[in-house]
């Protein structure tokens, strides 16, 4: 009993000591601060923590300076995007436009608007982006981000800034699925641009040749020809380019040539498509003539007298 009590004293012995330290620690912090505010003995001593300090208020802002830099450059890369995004669709235009005048031009030089060309004839162009691609070797589809809801309808030519990439095979309310030129069920009209000769170009299941089969043995043709959207059928535009020709090989019967074209398209790339039809609309216009003032009457017949 008597350890347990002595035990017992020390603590409360400490205790007291302790209750002596705050108390002697708590005098001598008023005594420096009554000494700073009368004498200023301490400015000197801010002055140096100050030298300390201050780099450890710049690594605490560090964190937000660095958002702030973040989110500027962010913003400055979005911009930069869409730039970008906006003006890849210029060129996309434009270069389709290109091809189209220079297929209207050489039709016209031929004089192949008697056949089926594209006088009178304006496009209506829609421009999509790709959400799927699916290149399986027996199907070649893609799908776009536009249906029914933005006028896309079965058939539409699917064009790129080369070339044709395909047509319009299903459409939904918010998306359609695109068949390109590669499927080996699709068969586009073509004619080659120097001489005029027209074919069919079928899909061979892929995405970097096409086959022109059954061509006469006497035609003109050569590697190094562009092929070219004939018009024929009225699914494709006129003017548009299908491939080049890479090769002439006779067929199993000796009788016919087969050509291997690649195609212009890129069919496994890009983000950006057009949708491209005919619209007939001008040219049922312009043949119905000028439109007939509101204040004109036929001519009457002369009286003839009796």
């Amino acid at each position: 009993m008597a350890q347990i009590g002595s035990k017992g004293n020390n603590l409360f012995a400490e205790g007291g000591v302790g209750t002596l330290k705050l108390l002697v620690y708590l005098a001598m912090t008023v005594i420096l601060m009554v000494t700073d505010h009368r004498g200023g003995y301490l400015e000197q001593l801010r002055a140096s923590t100050g030298l300390i300090t201050g780099p450890l208020y710049r690594l605490a802002g560090a964190p937000a300076r660095l958002a702030r830099g973040i989110s500027g450059y962010l913003t400055q890369q979005h911009d930069l995007i869409e730039e970008n995004r906006q003006l890849r669709r210029d060129v996309l235009l434009a270069n389709a436009r290109l091809d189209r005048l220079a297929g209207v031009y050489a039709e016209n030089n031929r004089l192949r608007d008697l056949l089926g060309g594209t006088h009178g004839l304006r496009l209506n162009v829609q421009l999509v982006s790709l959400a799927d691609v699916d290149l399986d070797p027996f199907r070649h589809r893609l799908i776009v981000d536009a249906g029914q809801d933005r006028g896309v309808r079965d058939g539409m030519a699917v064009i790129d800034a080369n070339g044709v990439m395909g047509q319009v095979l299903e459409v939904a309310p918010s998306h359609a699925t695109v068949i390109l030129i590669s499927d080996p069920s699709h068969a586009i009209p073509v004619q080659v641009m120097r001489t005029g000769l027209r074919a069919i170009a079928f899909g061979t299941g892929q995405v970097d040749a096409l086959e022109v089969p059954s061509i006469p043995l006497s035609a003109d043709l050569k590697p190094g020809d562009v092929l070219e959207t004939s018009g024929i059928g009225g699914r494709f535009p006129a003017g548009f380019k299908v491939g080049t020709i890479v090769s002439l090989q006779p067929d199993d019967t000796r009788l016919f040539v087969v050509a291997k074209v690649k195609p212009s398209a890129s069919l496994d790339r890009g983000g950006e498509v057009l949708l491209v039809s005919n619209d007939s609309s001008a040219a049922e216009a312009s043949a119905m003539g000028p439109p007939v003032p509101p204040d004109w009457q036929p001519p009457s017949a002369p009286e003839i007298e009796p």
